[in-house]
């Protein structure tokens, strides 16, 4: 039983989980905006093609049932914004996790000096720990 409680504890501590658990919130979050842009902003917008005493919907054989069209057309709407907000960040995401994995190499700053060893400034000419001039190619004997 210690192992599974083990097992357990490194799958919630792994980044993974608490990122999408963070998402979910989020994406709940998100979601009850565009219903609300939908619902409130479109769907009267909508209704109104139908006119004053339609509001988006069809009567249906002279009944009291109604083909609401106007929510229909609504939730397809929250669909194709929610749907193409996902694909923002999931392109995004992507793209960050792809420069995290390929950082881009930096030429170096420094260099070292083939007399005494010691890091000096790529530029240099001259040793500043051995006075060195570094402009010609130092004669080391072979190994």
């Amino acid at each position: 039983m210690k192992k599974f409680f083990a097992e357990f504890k490194e799958f919630i501590s792994k980044g993974n989980v608490m990122d999408l658990a963070v998402g979910v919130i989020i994406g709940g979050a998100f979601s009850s905006i565009v219903t609300s842009l939908t619902d409130n902003i479109i769907q009267p917008l909508i209704n109104c093609i139908g006119g004053a005493d339609i509001q988006g919907k069809i009567k249906l054989f002279n009944t009291e049932n109604y083909i609401d069209y106007g929510a229909f057309i609504s939730a397809i709407i929250n669909f194709i914004i929610m749907a193409f907000v996902i694909f923002c960040m999931v392109k995004a995401i992507n793209k960050l996790m792809n420069i995290a994995k390929h950082p881009k190499e930096v030429a170096p700053t420094t260099k070292v000096c083939p007399y005494c060893k010691s890091e000096i400034p790529i530029d240099a000419v001259k040793c500043c720990h051995c006075t060195s001039d570094l402009t010609e190619t130092p004669e080391l004997p072979e190994e």
